[in-house]
């Protein structure tokens, strides 16, 4: 970590302009988090010199606990400042963001936005946060089909003067009842007839647009597979309310990408992010709690074959590679399961031949093992039927694995649940229970 004073210097030629770049305001934040780990009076001090056409953007950019701490100490009117510095969008989130933190400072600074932005912001938080109307921006490049070229181009360039449009990649035609019909982009805008209507110019063409209710994966799935740079949305009677640009479909899929990361290891994200050390070990303390009751059960399924296990002590020390081998390939087939479900590659309709290709390919693994761990356990330990023992148990093992790490989060999608959640702990009790019952019941059974 650098000394707080290089540090700050970093931050003081950002603020100047003598970098090799405009200062963007991730780079801000960074600077910020390095001086609050090392200061956290000198970053409530940095907070005050952050350029006003920019603090609303390095807000954004903050983590959950540092953000708490900027908003807390601006007050109400230099937040609403930074509010009316950015895009609709953006605006909305951080609305939510003082919200969640302080709602008397919220109504104090929403009372201080201009009607437009305060209806714009309503607009987008009247949608849930999982709809496409919650991701849009408001501010738009639209014209009348009666519009000539040659006056749209004019509006476009005082829009970009007045700094209220950013990041322009289509022009939305809307009818008389503002129903999109058609988008243009502006490649193609600057290759039309400046003198002439867009009704005189426009040709059927098919273009694609999304619903404010439609599901944002969903929105993110056209994204992927389009590989557009932004969609016009529009309500249920097609008039045109906003655009979704690329990247805010980038946020979408890191948060989703992230949420499913820590679902799997049975963490929550917004606790990790967010809360101090308590909320984190209570979070995890009650995942661990729940191991610990299947940790107990494949133990109890142990102690059914104590008698085994003192008889034959090598199968004490085998047991492990017999669990290790479950778990790991139960692992495997169920992260590829639950991030090609969460990508829409696996849906209801072909889940079947996925689990056949799933089990297909534990079967052999599980057949390739057995050969390799027959040997080896015949050679360690001088007999032939523990090494048929553990070969049998890890081909059953492994089957185990491949089918439970494919159905468990096939059931749980179909139950309305989360498939990355819990799905971890539950293929962990399968691959343990049967591995250890499958295991040490062979060994009883050829070895006694």
């Amino acid at each position: 970590m650098k000394h707080i004073s290089e540090i700050k210097h970093a931050f003081d030629q950002f603020l100047l302009g003598k970098t090799e770049h405009l200062p963007h305001a991730s780079e801000i934040s960074y600077l910020l988090k390095n001086i609050h780990q090392e200061s956290p009076e000198d970053f409530r001090g940095m907070l005050g010199r952050i350029p006003q056409d920019v603090r609303g953007e390095v807000l954004l950019e903050l983590p959950e606990k540092l953000k708490e701490d900027a908003i807390e100490h601006y007050s109400s009117d230099e937040l609403a400042e930074a509010v009316e510095g950015l895009d609709s969008d953006d605006a909305a989130e951080l609305i939510e963001d003082i919200v969640d933190i302080d709602e008397n400072k919220s109504e104090a600074v929403y009372e201080q936005l201009d009607e437009e932005d305060r209806e714009d912001i309503d607009k987008i938080r009247s949608y849930e946060d999982d709809q496409a109307g919650a991701w849009m921006q408001t501010e738009l490049f639209e014209a009348t089909l009666d519009e000539t070229v040659r006056i749209a181009i004019a509006r476009l360039k005082h829009l970009k003067e007045e700094g209220e449009l950013e990041n322009v990649h289509q022009l939305y035609i809307v009818n008389d009842e503002h129903r999109l019909v058609a988008t243009v982009a502006l490649e193609d805008m600057i290759l039309m007839d400046f003198e002439q209507t867009f009704r005189a110019q426009l040709t059927t063409k098919a273009f694609r647009s999304v619903k404010a209710t439609d599901d944002i994966d969903e929105v993110a799935t056209i994204f992927e597979q389009y590989d557009v740079a932004v969609l016009p949305v529009v309500d249920h009677e097609s008039r045109l309310v906003g655009r979704i640009t690329s990247d805010d479909i980038y946020d979408v899929i890191e948060e989703r990408a992230t949420e499913q990361i820590y679902n799997l290891a049975g963490v929550n994200d917004e606790v990790e992010q967010e809360e101090g050390i308590k909320g984190v070990f209570k979070n995890r303390a009650s995942w661990l709690f729940v191991n610990l009751l299947t940790a107990i059960l494949a133990s109890a399924v142990i102690g059914l074959f104590d008698a085994t296990i003192a008889a034959y002590v090598p199968l004490a020390i085998l047991m492990p590679i017999v669990a290790s081998m479950g778990g790991n390939a139960g692992t495997q087939t169920l992260t590829v399961m639950v991030r090609q479900m969460a990508l829409g590659d696996i849906e209801f309709g072909n889940a079947k031949s996925a689990l056949y290709k799933e089990i297909a390919v534990a079967l052999l693994n599980g057949l390739l093992f057995a050969l390799i761990m027959g040997l080896i356990a015949w050679a360690w330990f001088q007999l032939p039927l523990l090494g048929i023992v553990i070969g049998m148990a890890m081909i059953i093992n492994l089957f185990i694995a491949g089918f439970f790490g494919a159905s468990i989060p096939l059931l749980l999608k179909r139950l309305n649940i989360d498939p990355a959640v819990g799905s971890t702990v539950l293929l962990t009790t399968a691959t343990d229970v049967f591995g250890f019952f499958s295991f040490l019941g062979l060994a009883k059974v050829i070895l006694l």
